[in-house]
């Protein structure tokens, strides 16, 4: 069975009956669980719900994309959430959080600066109980593991997890790996010309390796719609949980394995970098 260890079945795409309806999708497709990050304090509450509606988990985080709107007091919030939660077992992480460098707003010298402080400051809210982070990497990683460098030296260790649709280089997957933490990949992985992603779907360790649909965005080759298309008018069709079990054949392939051996692999994969899942499912 495979495990979606990244999946945003509560955004607005969908309603509350077609969520329940997609998530039965996936799961007669053998997508066995799905982790649902937060990316605001506006979701916190959808996100925890849908979870236990559905059997799955999820996490509780400021992504770094809604950084701009946030203040101190979400953070203050985040740190009562996790605190009113902390017995919930399908609670697993904090995240989404991190830091992003590919929009040109969040590029801005006071927005990396913003984004900066909420990305340490999770840090600390994770350290502080005791869970793992799901970590938002686009242009960012050496930035993220100087994050990690620094809270490990104040301490004494960094907080492990995911790091979500991971597209860095073999040294800083390596740096990510030896922080504890595991790698997301998905549906760009599908494509031919992701040369360097698929370089390291197949190259990196075997137990380094997580997946994730990231749905209803990061679509796999087979669902997604040219630019130009777009442009005339056609729709980007979203992507589902459903699609995970299409995603990973073709990730096994380049690793030469059958998709039952990378599901069995990466889903022993998610619940070493979560702890809490693998509790929860046993």
């Amino acid at each position: 069975m495979w495990i979606d260890s990244h999946c945003h079945l509560d955004a607005p795409d969908w309603s509350d009956a077609q969520r329940l309806l997609l998530r039965q999708q996936a799961r007669a497709a053998g997508v066995d669980f799905c982790v649902y990050p937060a990316v605001q304090r506006a979701n916190w509450a959808r996100v925890r719900e849908l979870a236990h509606a559905c059997g799955d988990g999820y996490a509780l985080g400021i992504h770094p994309l809604y950084v701009l709107q946030a203040d101190e007091a979400d953070l203050d919030a985040l740190a009562q959430e996790l605190q009113r939660c902390h017995a919930d077992p399908r609670l697993l992480a904090v995240g989404e959080i991190g830091l992003d460098y590919f929009v040109p707003a969040l590029c801005e010298p006071a927005a990396r600066q913003r984004q900066w402080h909420f990305y340490t400051a999770q840090l600390e809210l994770a350290q502080r109980f005791g869970l793992p982070v799901i970590l938002h990497v686009r242009r960012s990683a050496d930035l993220l593991l100087s994050g990690l460098r620094q809270q490990a030296r104040r301490r004494g260790a960094a907080p492990g997890g995911i790091a979500h649709a991971f597209n860095g280089s073999l040294q800083q997957a390596q740096a990510f790996i030896a922080h504890g933490f595991g790698l997301g990949f998905g549906g760009a992985c599908t494509f031919d010309a992701a040369r360097h992603l698929r370089r390291l779907v197949a190259d990196l360790p075997a137990e380094a390796l997580v997946l994730e649909t990231d749905a209803p965005d990061m679509p796999p080759q087979w669902l997604y719609t040219p630019a130009a298309a777009r442009a005339s008018g056609a729709r980007q069709s979203p992507n589902t949980p459903a699609e995970l079990p299409r995603i990973g054949a073709t990730l096994a392939a380049l690793r030469g394995l059958r998709p039952e051996a990378l599901a069995t692999q990466t889903s022993a994969n998610v619940q070493r970098v979560l702890p809490r899942l693998a509790a929860l499912r046993h």
